[in-house]
């Protein structure tokens, strides 16, 4: 991985749109970038006399140079300073809200820039040293100015994960959620932070620049101040009140926006991703297609790509990918690159001050569900017990946790012996009385996944969490005189929670029904995708065989080594019965809360959809359906080969 990570960031430095357009700045100011290889001619003498016959002034005319097809009668009531280029300006400018105005520059003050084709520039109180490319529309703004030598954000150092630092990491335009958290996570390996360190300072003294740069089609408008930024392609400015030292990747089908009184400081927003409706942004990157907005508050953060944060405050946070924070809440020193979780109101995933210094920090691990009005109390690390619900109202002491798919809630009942402060555990509880959340979180992900350019492994039963759960499994079972509860004393990785033995033993076979049904799905999957594994001579030694296949070799060596699978077949058929009992817990789950709701609200049934009719229901019994549909055509060209052989050679291909 620490490879990868100096690997993409050499592919940045080789291949970035923010470098080449910072290079070919520095070699001309920006004319070819814009203007390409287009001869610049000084103004006629009565092009002079009829732009100021418009209104317009300059105190040296003689540096305003123009490209061929400038037309004065498109210039109005602007003035002019220092060296000014400028492309043709004949075509229309198409506005978001449908409608055209002519290219051109009107009640503007233009001073040190060069101005692409078909510009329109209206209303705009000082553009100063910036190269503003073809297309481009720039309205009723206060200052655009570069007025300083600006990296645009890149090279900052953020702290992530631990607020004073200690797991600095110094960011660059195109940087992702797995470089960061290898550079966050790993501060052992000082050659490969010194690497990573000097890379960066190649890449930002790349970036630095005297000019500030609007791309093709770029929208700014009704923005007070914009100053040292690089705005790319596509992107859109509009109504924010503050835009400074940042960088915005963008391009016509995943433009970065600022908008509606957002703020907007240090930063890096790459593709697709926005600040909107107020909210904050400083020293931070938002990765593709995340967002911030309804007064949310990111600062010295990173978040990955389709997370949403709004209301919220995240400080001194790696946030990875399809992370939703939607409500008032809080989340300070937190590493979290695996994401795929959410922040309920009230949670204060900020308790990190233990009377000393802000020092601690947070691990919630994949798929994390902080409940309304939580306190997290630092250090925790939950990373090894991903899709753990901590429950609403519960007070989580410092602890680590090691058992996932885990309720932690507040105790029902008062135990001898048990501490008060302690609360209870239920591991594997999301797929023993949940199993609809998981389900629906496979879903939900792959509907908003908007991100072009990240991919993710969307499955939650996958080989690193499968890993997990074996782990676990192996833990619990290692109990040899059972008892009526436990606590880490009598168990590694409960944390500062206690678990009934009634708890313990469903834990242990949810764990192996789950992992016994990643194993022989994979083995489906596998004989689906290489149909020439059925015309073996002998099927079976698809079990005995290593194979280059990671993900494969992963669930081999679960069907032989532990659960002791020998028979291809024999496998097989063992599939059915647990796709329609995890479909009909599926279900069951979803049931609850239908029985619930009617119990408590009068015409509960009539406002909400049953659980018989839920979409997530429905496609969980759809794909139930198609795989046994493939299963029955695998086992039917099993049997017909089986009766297609004859003698000694059928014996060999016996299936």
């Amino acid at each position: 991985m620490r490879d990868e990570v100096l690997t993409k960031l050499r592919a940045a430095i080789a291949e970035s749109e923010l470098l080449r357009a910072v290079s070919s700045m520095r070699r001309d100011n920006g004319k070819n970038l814009v203007l390409g290889d287009l001869l610049l001619r000084p103004l006629y003498r009565d092009e002079i006399t009829r732009l100021e016959g418009n209104g317009n002034a300059s105190p040296d005319w003689s540096r305003v140079k123009v490209a061929d097809g400038f037309d004065w009668r498109r210039i109005r009531n602007s003035s002019f300073h220092g060296d000014v280029l400028l492309g043709r300006c004949s075509q229309q400018v198409r506005l978001p809200e449908g409608f055209d105005l002519p290219a051109g520059i009107y009640g503007s003050t233009v001073c040190d820039c060069v101005i692409g084709a078909d510009v329109l520039i209206r209303d705009v109180k000082l553009l100063a040293n910036y190269v503003v490319a073809d297309g481009a529309a720039l309205l009723d703004c206060g200052a655009i100015t570069c007025d300083k030598r600006t990296t645009f954000g890149n090279g900052v150092e953020l702290s992530l994960g631990i607020e004073t630092g200690g797991r600095e990491v110094a960011i660059y335009a195109e940087i992702d959620v797995e470089s960061a958290a290898e550079v966050a996570g790993m501060r052992v390996r000082k050659g490969f932070l010194d690497a990573y360190t000097r890379a960066v300072v190649d890449y930002t003294t790349r970036a630095t620049s005297c000019r500030g740069y609007i791309g093709h089609s770029a929208r700014v408008r009704s923005t007070p101040k914009v100053r040292n930024a690089y705005i790319g392609s596509f992107a859109v400015i509009d109504g924010a009140t503050l835009v400074t030292d940042s960088t915005l990747l963008s391009d016509a089908e995943e433009p970065a926006r600022i908008e509606s009184g957002a703020c907007v400081c240090g930063s890096i927003l790459q593709w697709g991703s926005s600040v909107t409706s107020l909210a904050i942004v400083e020293r931070s990157v938002l990765t593709e297609q995340s967002q911030v907005a309804e007064h949310g508050k990111v600062k010295n953060s990173l978040l990955g790509a389709n997370t949403h944060i709004a209301a919220g405050e995240i400080t001194a946070s790696l946030v990875g990918p399809f992370v939703n924070m939607h409500h008032q809440s809080l989340l300070i020193s937190t590493y979290w690159p695996e994401g795929r979780g959410n922040v309920s109101y009230g949670a204060n995933v900020g308790a990190n001050h233990t009377s000393k210094a802000p020092d601690q920090e947070c691990w919630p691990g994949e798929g994390a569900f902080l409940g309304l009005g939580i306190n997290v109390k630092f250090p925790v690390d939950l990373s090894q017990a991903p899709y753990t619900v901590v429950a609403a109202g519960v007070t989580l002491l410092p602890q680590k946790v090691l058992y996932p798919f885990s309720l932690i809630n507040t105790p029902a009942l008062a135990h001898p012996g048990i501490s008060p402060a302690l609360n209870q555990i239920i591991p594997a509880w999301l797929l023993t009385d949940n199993l609809f959340a998981v389900q629906r979180t496979e879903g939900k992900f792959r509907a908003r996944n908007r991100a072009r350019r990240c991919q993710f492994d969307l499955r939650v039963f996958r080989p690193a969490i499968i890993d997990l759960m074996r782990a676990a499994c192996r833990r619990l079972q290692a109990v040899t005189t059972p008892r009526e509860l436990y606590t880490e004393c009598d168990l590694e990785g409960l944390g500062k929670n206690f678990m009934l033995e009634a708890h313990r033993t469903a834990a242990i076979e949810s764990y192996l029904l789950f992992i016994k049904y990643y194993a022989l799905l994979s083995l489906k999957e596998r004989l689906t995708a290489s149909p020439d594994d059925l015309r073996r001579e002998s099927l079976n030694d698809l079990l005995l065989a290593p194979d280059s296949n990671r993900a494969w070799e992963h669930a081999r060596q679960l069907l032989v080594n532990e659960l002791g699978i020998q028979d291809v077949t024999g496998a097989l058929r063992q599939l059915p019965e647990i796709l329609r009992r995890i479909t009909r817990d599926v279900e069951q789950s979803k049931a609850k809360d239908d029985e619930r709701g009617a119990r408590i609200i009068e015409g509960y049934e009539h406002a909400h959809v049953a659980a018989a009719d839920d979409p997530f229901v429905l496609q969980t019994k759809e794909d139930m359906y198609r795989l046994e549909r493939e299963l029955q055509e695998i086992l039917e060209r099993l049997l017909g080969m089986c009766q297609g052989l004859k003698g000694p050679h059928h014996q060999r291909a016996r299936v």
